[in-house]
């Protein structure tokens, strides 16, 4: 500044903006220079800020009246005294003076006096600024309220397997929304529109850019590298509007789910039942007297081989999970074998451990179990029907069970034929029996509700809304069944306490697995639904022929 005023450059100053506002200061000096004075000295306070004070306005306008404000009031009469005195001296000038020195006589009486205005206002603003400072604990406390705004989180986990940590509140610093908002969304993939609290984070709502897998991996990369690992993204369908919503929660809310007791032993537990009910089926003497299985545990051997069969069946479906959630990056926990009294087994609930990422790795999954169980089981059933008995003898049945199925007892029209007779005596293979069981197993397990194989198949083929519906109705439909079967009866009540869900949020629902998957899915549905409906036509065509004579 000062070489450019010996240079003679004449500095250009900026202009203030309460010069032209519409709360512009008084103009007679004294009263400026005894308001400052006053101010200097605190001798006295200012009022608290207008109510109507609006911080998106900025601060000019509080400023201006709290200025206007000591400029009216009164001050004490040493004040007055002292800053005349001061204001005669020239002593609260000196920048104007060294302004027209530089210029020379050229510069006019108003050009002075308008620089004057304008370093009284300059003085006026730092010392409003000052007092400002010193208005008390209350309104420091209030802008310091402001400045670390946060946004509460509502309590509970939408993960499975994961659980809050409700020990302290958590919060999401407003700083860490906007810049989410700025910098991690964009045009380019997710315009944000609005947020609010959600379940142990924060749900944006806004519009969806280009194609969802892609604009996925755009924002988790921003966020990987805005914050690290500290938050997880959720693309999801908001139900209310079916329209893409995203959800962001910090990653130290969630942990494992843990247990009292460890969950291998737990699993071993079961898996011990399951052999015992395994066996026990294949033993009909035993079953008709469940009190002297203990008193004849030789009798078990005799159920070895049905048993076998059934559980090589259930493995293989197992199996199936446990290699496509390798391929897919899935981590699953110990499958825990449910026994039953009826038919020996009802499969594994099987837990996701980790968030799956998109619903086609979900549908591999789900599909992969029941198509390898759906597989073997066939194959084995074909073999039942061709192969006569290892011991010449068989099973004797009454061919009116294979009314129970559709798909047994259209294969057993077609590969028994007339042989084939309600009310007559056959001896098959009991092979048959074994590989129905299991298909049997898968079917159930392949169902349409909650976490079971069908209620994930159904969720990522068409959507949470629809899969939740079709869930409903099937629970609906097998509650009417259990009136009329134990079979339903047993499993309608364990899917209502372990499996009806809702299936955890995936990092990207909203893209659709692809069509291949899909037609494979619905296959699997429709070859369940075969095994679990019954065959409706007699198997003796004489029998249909009576019939409508009678009628």
């Amino acid at each position: 500044m000062r070489e450019a005023e010996e240079n003679g450059i004449r500095p250009r100053r900026a202009r203030s903006p309460l010069r032209h506002s519409r709360h512009r200061l008084p103009a007679k000096r004294h009263e400026l220079l005894a308001a400052v004075a006053g101010c200097r000295r605190g001798a006295r306070v200012l009022p608290p800020p207008p109510a109507r004070f609006d911080h998106r306005a900025g601060e000019w306008w509080a400023r201006g009246a709290r200025a206007q404000a000591h400029a009216r009031a009164p001050l004490p009469p040493d004040c007055r005294a002292q800053e005349k005195d001061e204001f005669e001296d020239g002593a609260s000038s000196p920048t104007v003076d060294g302004a027209a020195e530089a210029n020379g006589p050229a510069e006019s009486d108003s050009n002075i006096d308008d620089k004057k205005d304008e370093t009284m206002n300059t003085e006026l603003l730092s010392s409003s600024d000052t007092v400002q400072k010193s208005e008390g604990d209350a309104t420091s406390i209030n802008d310091t309220q402001e400045d670390v705004e946060v946004v509460e989180v509502a309590s509970g986990s939408p993960l499975p397997g994961m659980k809050q940590q409700l020990d302290d509140s958590v919060r999401i610093p407003k700083a860490t929304i906007d810049i989410m908002k700025d910098q991690v969304f964009g045009f380019d993939t997710f315009f944000v529109t609005s947020q609010e609290p959600y379940e142990g984070g924060v749900l944006f709502k806004g519009n969806l850019r280009g194609k969802p897998a892609k604009s996925y991996e755009k924002i988790t990369n921003r966020l990987q590298n805005k914050f690290g690992d500290e938050y997880k993204l959720f693309l999801l369908v908001n139900p209310e509007d079916e329209k893409p919503v995203a959800v962001v929660i910090p990653r130290q809310t969630l942990q494992p789910e843990t247990t009292a007791v460890p969950e291998w032993f737990a699993a071993a537990a079961f898996g011990l039942v399951t052999i015992f009910t395994l066996l026990l089926r294949n033993v009909p003497v035993l079953q008709d007297n469940l009190l002297s299985t203990f008193d004849n545990l030789e009798l078990l051997k005799d159920g070895l081989s049905g048993a076998l069969v059934t559980g090589l069946i259930i493995g293989v479906h197992e199996i199936g999970h446990i290699l496509a959630a390798r391929e897919s990056g899935i981590k699953l926990g110990v499958p825990y074998f449910v026994p039953s009294w009826q038919i020996g087994s009802f499969g594994a609930i099987t837990r996701i451990v980790n968030i799956v990422r998109n619903r086609e790795d979900l549908l591999k999954l789900a599909a992969a179990g029941p198509l390898a169980g759906f597989s073997l089981g066939f194959v084995l059933l074909l073999l039942g029907f061709i192969l006569p008995p290892s011991d010449g003898l068989g099973l004797v049945i009454d061919p009116i069970v294979f009314h129970e199925s559709f798909l047994v007892g259209g294969l057993a029209k077609l590969l028994l034929g007339d042989v084939l007779k309600e009310g007559t005596q056959l001896s098959i293979n009991p092979l048959v029996l074994w590989a129905w069981a299991g298909l049997l197993i898968n079917a159930i397990n392949s169902i349409p509700a909650g976490e079971l194989d069908g209620g994930r198949i159904a969720f990522a083929m068409w959507g949470r809304k629809i899969s939740s519906r079709l869930s409903s109705l099937t629970i609906g439909l097998l509650g009417i069944g259990a009136l009329f079967n134990d079979v339903a009866f047993y499993w309608v009540v364990l899917i209502f306490f372990l499996q009806r869900g809702p299936i955890a949020p995936l990092s990207e629902e909203i893209t659709d697995p692809e069509n291949n998957y899909i037609g494979i899915s619905v296959a699997i549905l429709l070859f369940a639904l075969l095994v679990c409906l019954p065959y409706p036509f007699p198997f003796d065509p004489s029998q249909l022929t009576d019939i409508d004579f009678n009628l």
